[in-house]
């Protein structure tokens, strides 16, 4: 599918999320039969040594850069298990461990961390997760991190619902006062034990879902950053160092991985970035693009961010393409109990 092609999708969708429509599935209806039968076949071989246990990550992290009288910024990871770090043993492997431990570095400030993901859920259940996370109990946090979308297409979830969902919470969450940055729906297309022609269909859905999800993050006044190398070419050159024993979640290594490609993004987000890296660099091919455009460009390239610039424009909202330079995230130290 042309990035083109890939921009009208991801734009029918988006809009059929916003105005109601039902919408049709990712996958045609002539090859359900075929898809069900890989699935059966594939699910043999995936998910055998996946434990169900997510290591508590919670707590404070960078008490290196404690000033007295200062509170800490608060992070909030939200989504299904890759959100929540199912597959690795040490809660300094979780990605949202990597993320408030790499952003307390940046911001030489202790990051708090709190963890509302749920292993297996669906873009449906950010209207609990994001519940919990804004419940008069619970300060506002300084940024929410969203990663849902893989469980979205493996339940044959309609686009539009998915979106939807998701865009309500990114709209929540902004109008509440926290920034948001929506890791989009990995490429389920390189699963190894995955065979065709369940691969091709996978990648395609996974990547229409992203694009679409960009559309309606950005829309809400969120950042997306694309997730394919978290379960794409790169995974699949290597898939013994970046996938787990269950050939499904993401090693230690995987998140990581995953964790580069975020954390430029969350502190762009929090103003803790240089501004001259705010501005689009030529040479790596970033600019001002009509927001569908921009969603198909990064569906396609792992690692790319986009955010709103313009709220109208001809074809809609305007966004800025960027492909940020990575920074590699070590493992977490453990982190304190919160207060």
């Amino acid at each position: 599918m042309t990035s083109m092609s890939r921009a009208r999708v991801a734009r029918r969708i988006a809009a059929g999320a916003a105005y109601g429509g039902g919408g049709a599935g990712l996958v045609g209806a002539a090859a359900v039969g075929l898809l069900l039968a890989e699935v059966r076949l594939a699910r043999r071989h995936v998910g055998n040594g996946s434990s169900d246990r997510v290591p508590v990550a919670d707590g404070v992290y960078g008490h290196a850069y404690d000033i007295p009288g200062e509170l800490p910024l608060r992070l909030v990871m939200l989504g299904d298990s890759t959100a929540a770090g199912q597959g690795v043993h040490r809660s300094g492997q979780t990605p949202g461990a990597l993320l408030a431990s790499g952003l307390a570095a940046v911001a030489e400030r202790p990051v708090e961390l709190r963890n509302v993901a749920l292993p297996g859920a669906q873009s449906d259940d950010l209207d609990r997760q994001v519940a919990l996370v804004l419940s008069a109990a619970a300060p506002v946090p300084d940024i929410c991190v969203i990663m849902v979308g893989a469980n979205d297409v493996t339940h044959r979830m309609p686009p539009t619902r998915s979106v939807r969902h998701l865009s309500a919470a990114v709209r929540r969450l902004r109008t509440a006062g926290a920034e948001v940055v929506v890791g989009t729906c990995p490429d389920l297309g390189t699963i190894e034990p995955v065979q065709q022609p369940l691969r091709w269909l996978a990648r395609r859905a996974s990547r229409q879902l992203a694009a679409a999800q960009t559309i309606g993050a950005v829309e809400q006044g969120g950042r997306t950053v694309s997730l394919g190398d978290l379960l794409g070419p790169e995974f699949e050159a290597n898939p013994r160092e970046l996938f787990g024993p269950d050939n499904y979640h993401p090693s230690a290594e995987g998140y990581a991985t995953a964790a580069m490609a975020v954390l430029p993004t969350v502190c762009a987000a929090l103003g803790l970035w240089p501004a001259e890296e705010e501005r689009p660099d030529v040479s790596r091919r970033e600019g001002f693009l009509p927001v569908a455009r921009a969603a198909a460009e990064a569906a396609s390239e792992a690692g790319t961010e986009v955010t709103a610039v313009m709220p109208t424009g001809p074809r809609g909202p305007w966004a800025l393409l960027k492909r940020r330079r990575r920074r590699r995230v070590p493992e977490a130290e453990p982190a304190t109990p919160s207060l």
